[in-house]
């Protein structure tokens, strides 16, 4: 089970890939700056909580999971 800080730098790490992607078609889109920056760090904001959350739900769920032979 990954502690929640792993569950979290992991978020983190994500969005940062994340980011960069959404900005750059962002920006292709808009052309603008400050809009590219206002619809990129809202969107990453969320997403960051959103996923820490989702993962959280997924590590007390069982299914899938193979058990480990002692």
């Amino acid at each position: 089970m990954d502690s929640k800080l792993r569950s979290f730098v992991k978020s983190m790490s994500w969005r940062l890939l994340g980011t960069v992607e959404l900005a750059l078609i962002a920006w292709a889109f808009t052309g603008d700056l400050p809009q590219t920056s206002a619809i990129t760090i809202t969107f990453n904001g969320l997403q960051i909580f959103f996923y820490y959350f989702h993962e959280r739900l997924w590590e007390n769920i069982e299914w899938g999971r193979k058990k480990l032979k002692k």
